[in-house]
């Protein structure tokens, strides 16, 4: 894995007034902007109760917390995006999580959260168990509201008031979306998100990169209706359609990346894969196809794909599966890429702890080239 250069300076510019989102890119000439690292990561912390992982954070005694600083730490990303990390609504969550990475290493003063679906509570047995207000009945699963919810962490400003949030969306009102039988009073209220869409503009001197992140389902635990499965399918589709101008809004300008978790493999595991197919040939984006000496080695008998771009250790039966990504739009440039799994052994793995504390999913990264903002 490349580290950040040495001397390596950010100069982050804000700019003098607020942009539409159709031109993001901004007009004339930038200054030449060194490469950005843009990392996503399931840390899997947040979700075992209300003001958990803020209890967490602050002992400084969880060995899981312990080892997401530790990757955080040694990947150091200028844009960071965080899946599994609990919402709440003054942000104290996330800002003793920036202040903990902050003592092990890169300091963020740029920060994005919103409330996630999971948790909010719906008024349906969404699950068929007999029963209302379980986890599964929320609008996405969550014991309680903001439970594991997404987080950016960045060097850079972050446009907020320019932030798109597509969360709402009803499952329902997609084009092209699969959802299976819905009750009326259902299909009126399910949103697509299980956690959250999100478009985020960051301003990078005089470069907007948007973000596009989102955190999947998990294409099981569900029964042969495929719910989850379904579900799945179409939150990855709903980036198909935003870039299509299908959703009434206009689509990102370049550059963008795509940053997140899809959670289904290209070729292993379950799940509906034609859309994530389609974002992965999709002439807009390209797939630096990041990879790790870690994977490689832990390598599942019997897989199709390439054990060495597999982002997650779940485990059998499942076993090891690429189920974060990074596609940047095509214009951009990859100067590098990886997936932060060292192997066994080495120097890498043993700077972040324990391999029992690591989370199932890795970090990913890409080192992405700006060029000027009309470049695009």
């Amino acid at each position: 894995m490349t580290r950040p250069r040495p001397g390596r300076t950010w100069r982050p510019l804000a700019l003098a007034a607020a942009l539409a989102w159709g031109a993001l890119a901004g007009a004339g000439p930038a200054a030449a902007a060194d490469t950005v690292r843009v990392a996503t990561f399931a840390t899997g912390l947040g979700g075992e109760g209300p003001g958990l992982l803020l209890r967490d954070l602050e002992s400084g005694e969880a060995p899981r917390v312990e080892a997401v600083l530790a990757m955080i730490a040694e990947a150091a990303p200028d844009i960071l995006v965080l899946q599994g990390i609990d919402w709440d609504a003054n942000g104290a969550t996330l800002s003793a999580l920036a202040e903990r990475i902050a003592a092990a290493g890169p300091d963020y003063p740029h920060r994005f959260a919103a409330q996630p679906n999971t948790g909010i509570p719906t008024p349906f047995d969404l699950d068929g168990d007999g029963w209302r207000g379980g986890p599964r009945d929320r609008q996405g699963y969550g014991d309680y509201t903001g439970a594991g919810g997404m987080a950016i962490l960045s060097r850079h400003p972050i446009a907020t008031a320019e932030v798109r949030d597509l969360s709402a969306l009803l499952w329902a009102d997609l084009p092209g979306a699969i959802p299976p039988d819905l009750a009326p009073g259902v299909a009126a209220i399910q949103r697509l998100s299980s956690v959250a869409h999100w478009a985020v503009p960051v301003r990078i001197g005089e470069v907007t990169l948007t973000l596009l992140t989102w955190h999947a389902t998990p294409p099981v635990f569900d029964g042969p209706e495929d719910r989850n499965g379904r579900r799945n399918r179409d939150e990855a589709a709903l980036w198909l359609r935003l870039l299509d101008g299908a959703l009434g809004v206009p689509p990102p300008a370049a550059p963008f990346v795509l940053a997140g978790v899809a959670n289904v493999d290209p070729r292993d595991g379950e799940g509906r894969r034609d859309a994530l197919d389609a974002l992965l040939s999709d002439p807009r984006l390209r797939d630096p196809r990041p990879r790790s000496e870690g994977g490689a080695a832990a390598a599942d008998p019997g897989h199709a794909g390439d054990p060495a771009t597999d982002t997650a250790a779940y485990g059998p039966p499942a076993g090891n599966l690429r189920a974060s990504y990074i596609l940047p739009s095509a214009g951009l440039g990859v100067a590098d890429a990886g997936v932060l799994w060292p192997a066994l052994g080495t120097a890498a793995a043993g700077r972040l702890g324990p391999a029992a504390d690591w989370p199932a999913h890795r970090l990913v990264w890409v080192d992405l080239e700006l060029r000027g903002a009309g470049d695009y």
